[in-house]
This record gives C-alpha cells, sequence and structure tokens, in this order.
C-alpha cells in the first residue's frame, strides 16, 4: 500500500481562506489537517471571566498557554507529519514553535502580512524554527531573505457572459486606517454619477465612527461621510463574498500600510474576471497586469479616470491565470 503524504496546517483561519489549503490538498490525495487555533474556545463562562480577569490583573493571557496546549496535544494524536505549515507565526510563543517541529520533517511557515504589520516580534524566531519561510511581501523577501510566492486563487474561473451590473464598483473592507481614503473614493465615484457598494465593518463600528468624527471635529476638517457607505458589525462569510461580487463590475483593493504584497481581492478579481482598482503600486510587476483591468491609484492624490469605468475586462491567458491558483501555490510550497 502506497503511503500518503501526511500535512498539517495551523493558523487561526479568521477569513475562512485557509480551509481552501486543505481541501487542495485532499485532491491530490494527501491525508491534510487543519489545526485551526481561532476555533478553540473557553469550555465555560467561569474560565472566560477568569482570562479576562488574567489579562486586565495580572497582565497574563492564560488562553495563549490553552491554545498552544491545544496545538501539541492535537499533533500528538494525529501523529508525525511529514509537513507542517503555520501561518503568520508570530501568534505562537518560541517554545511552542521548537515542540511542533519535533512533530514533522519540515517546518515551514507563511506570512500573508507583511512582518512590520505583526502583533508580536517576528524577526528573532523565524529563521531559528523553520526549515522554509514563505512570504507575499517584495519588501520582506528582500530584507529578509524568505521565498516569495503570492497569496492564492481559492475560486474557479468564472465564465462571465460580461453584462452591466447593480454597482460600477464595490468593497468590503474593515474600518480602519484606510477609511479617509475610502470616503474620498466613495465621493468622487458618486460625482461621476456611479453606483457603489462599500461595505465597512468593525465590531465596535458605532464607537470607531464617533471617533472619526471626534478627531475630524478636533483637527477643524470635515468628515464629510458619504451617506451610501455601509457600515456593519458582522463579517461577511467567505461563502458569500461571491454574492456580493456578482452584483458589481469592478472591485477596489485598498492595502494595509505599507504592504506590497497581493491581497486576496487581486485575485478574486482575476477569477470572476471583474476589473480593479488598487493603491497597490507593486502590482504591475506582475504577469497578470493590464491598465485596461486594473487602475492604480496615488493615495496622496487620489484621480479617478472615468475611462476606466466604461472599457470591458480583458481575459488572461490560462496560462497565466493557473500560475496563480492554489493548485499551484501548494505545489511550490509543499514541494509536491
Amino acid at each position: 500500500m502506497e503511503n500518503k503524504l501526511k500535512i498539517c496546517l495551523i493558523s487561526f483561519d479568521n477569513w475562512s481562506y485557509d480551509k481552501e489549503i486543505i481541501k487542495a490538498l485532499s485532491k491530490k490525495n494527501i491525508i491534510a489537517t487543519h489545526i485551526n487555533i481561532g476555533a478553540f474556545k473557553h469550555k465555560n463562562t467561569y474560565e472566560r471571566i477568569s482570562n479576562t480577569f488574567s489579562k486586565i490583573v495580572l497582565n497574563t493571557n492564560p488562553k495563549v498557554k490553552k491554545r498552544q496546549d491545544f496545538i501539541i496535544n492535537t499533533l500528538k494524536s494525529i501523529g508525525k507529519q511529514d509537513q507542517i505549515l503555520v501561518l503568520n507565526p508570530d501568534l505562537i510563543e518560541s517554545e511552542c514553535h521548537l515542540e511542533i517541529k519535533n512533530h514533522t520533517s519540515r517546518y515551514i511557515a507563511y506570512l500573508y502580512d507583511s512582518v512590520a504589520r505583526s502583533i508580536n516580534p517576528i524577526e528573532h524566531l523565524l529563521h531559528n524554527f523553520f526549515d522554509d519561510i514563505y512570504s507575499f511581501d517584495n519588501f520582506d523577501v528582500e530584507k529578509y531573505g524568505f521565498k516569495k510566492i503570492t497569496n492564492y486563487n481559492y475560486l474557479e474561473l468564472e465564465n462571465t457572459i460580461f453584462s452591466k451590473k447593480q454597482f460600477k464598483i464595490m468593497t468590503i473592507a474593515s474600518f480602519d486606517k484606510r477609511f479617509p481614503l475610502l470616503n474620498e473614493i466613495a465621493n468622487q465615484v458618486t460625482e461621476l454619477g456611479f453606483e457603489f457598494q462599500f461595505i465597512c465593518i468593525s465590531k465596535n463600528i458605532s464607537y470607531k465612527l464617533l471617533k472619526y468624527r471626534l478627531n475630524c471635529f478636533k483637527n477643524k476638517q470635515k468628515s464629510n461621510i458619504n451617506s451610501k457607505i455601509q457600515f456593519q458589525s458582522t463579517k461577511i462569510p467567505l461563502h458569500q463574498l461571491k454574492k456580493y461580487y456578482d452584483n458589481t463590475e469592478i472591485i477596489l483593493d485598498l492595502v494595509q500600510g505599507n504592504q506590497t504584497g497581493l491581497s486576496f481581492r487581486v485575485f478574486e478579481a482575476m477569477a470572476l474576471q471583474k476589473k480593479l482598482i488598487t493603491d497597490n503600486k507593486a502590482i504591475r510587476n506582475y504577469p497578470f497586469y493590464n491598465p485596461n483591468n486594473i487602475l492604480i491609484l496615488d493615495s496622496k492624490e487620489i484621480i479617478l479616470n472615468s475611462d476606466f469605468f466604461k472599457t470591458k475586462y480583458e481575459p488572461l491567458t490560462k496560462e497565466i491565470y493557473n500560475e496563480f491558483t492554489i493548485a499551484n501555490w501548494i505545489t511550490q510550497l509543499f514541494n509536491l
């Protein structure tokens, strides 16, 4: 009997993208296991209250230790793995990384966020624990010597009939420092006479909106929030995302901070054959870049070219599209 390859993925999977990696591995007849740290919950209300007390009063977080115990106990139950992949490893402590490494022949990491945006210091642990480190960020690849790989396209290529949609442009984004830029784009789209759907999401959205307005008042600026922007506190599940995109011709992608890697918005637009507007200047260095399909903004001076809104999407060649699929991604990352 042929021995099947065993691969384990460890991640938080806050947006449900990571489960697509497991699906893709399983299609290749690989025994794939996902340890979803984000799914770990307190057993009861007492544990939750006790954990909150420890964080506030004792400045410790018992949940972190329990999550890492959850990882190790799961690895013990599934046996040694041929490869283990950790996504954004800064959320796992050094001692736990050492223990995880004992359960695999190849321990690798993928950073789908820039090092500058890591929650915890990351530089000290990376090359001490991992056999290979992959990153989607060009700057980090050059600075730290990581291996370059982009995010992946988890959607099937849509055989789109190019027709008029309900909205000319749409995006779903967290309410954060990018909001003033998003608001300016909304105002310009309105001036051009196009319909849009911009959805801003945050758990405490009312508080953040109030804080934003107060800061504008303090700095003697008009908040001028476009009335058509939608605000909500609940996330939109990944499986519902396509329904929103089906109603638009163009997808808007605004990067976080100095990020140079490609977000999932880029690949979703590619699969659904939608045009893209982005402020990620690095996108022009990729083989799928086509100025007819992708409008690059200068975030310091937003100017929307109205002609871009009038032309149709020009389909990519199959060779270029296949280069960025999840099937090709796992082949590269896991040396399959």
